[in-house]
C-alpha cells in the first residue's frame, strides 16, 4: 500500500493557527482559504493531517476547551480559597474589556451560539464544553460551600449553570464593546448573588 508524503509542517502550529481562525471568524464563515492561509499549508496537507473542515474543527474546539480548562484548575489550585479564585477570575475578565482578548468572546460560548440547536456533532460538541465548564464551575461552587463562603443548603448545581451564564453573557457584553465600569458592576452582581444566604450576609 502507498503511503502518503510524510508530513512537512508542524501540525502543532497548523493546528493553533487554525483555531484562530475559528475563533475570529466562527465555523461557517471561516472558508477553507482562510484556514490554509493562516496554517501555510497546501489543501493536500490539510486533509492528509486533519481531514476536513469540520473534523478540523472540533480539533480546535477540543484544544481550546482542555487548555481552558488546564489553565482554570491551575488557577483554583493555587488560590486561598474557590470564592477568592472565583472573584478573580470574573474581575480579571471583567478587566479585558476594550482588548483585542474582549472581542474575540470564547470559541466555546462562540460556538455555541453560532451553532445552536443544531443537530451535527460541531453543535453537539459545542454543547458538551459548554457542559465541561459547568462542571468545573460545580467544583468551584462545592469548595467554596466547604470552605463557608457559599450557603451549604443552596443548590450547587443551579448556581454552577448561573456561573457558566454569567460567564458567557460577560463574554458577549466585551465582545459587543462594554467598558471596564459596565463588566465590572456586572461581576459585582453577580458576586453579590452567589454569595447570598451565607453567614453574615
Amino acid at each position: 500500500m502507498t503511503r502518503g508524503r510524510p508530513i512537512a509542517f508542524s501540525p502543532e502550529q497548523a493546528a493553533s493557527a487554525a483555531m484562530r481562525v475559528f475563533w475570529q471568524h466562527g465555523f461557517e464563515a471561516a472558508s477553507t482559504r482562510d484556514l490554509l492561509e493562516a496554517m501555510a499549508i497546501s489543501r493536500s496537507s490539510l486533509y492528509q493531517a486533519f481531514g476536513n473542515k469540520e473534523q478540523l474543527f472540533l480539533e480546535s474546539l477540543r484544544r481550546y476547551r482542555e487548555a481552558l480548562l488546564a489553565r482554570l484548575e491551575r488557577r483554583l489550585e493555587v488560590a486561598p480559597s474557590a470564592m477568592a479564585f472565583l472573584e478573580a477570575l470574573f474581575g480579571d475578565t471583567a478587566g479585558e474589556a476594550g482588548s483585542e482578548r474582549a472581542t474575540l468572546g470564547c470559541l466555546i460560548f462562540n460556538s455555541a451560539t453560532e451553532l445552536g440547536q443544531r443537530g451535527d456533532l460541531p453543535a453537539e460538541q459545542a454543547r458538551q464544553s459548554l457542559a465541561a465548564i459547568t462542571a468545573f464551575f460545580l467544583r468551584a461552587v462545592r469548595q467554596a460551600q466547604a470552605e463557608g463562603d457559599i450557603a451549604p443548603e443552596r443548590d450547587a448545581e443551579a448556581l454552577a449553570g448561573y456561573l457558566t451564564m454569567g460567564m458567557a453573557g460577560l463574554r458577549t457584553l466585551l465582545k459587543s464593546g462594554a467598558d471596564a465600569h459596565q463588566a465590572h458592576q456586572a461581576v459585582d452582581l453577580l458576586l453579590e448573588t452567589l454569595k447570598a444566604g451565607r453567614p453574615g450576609q
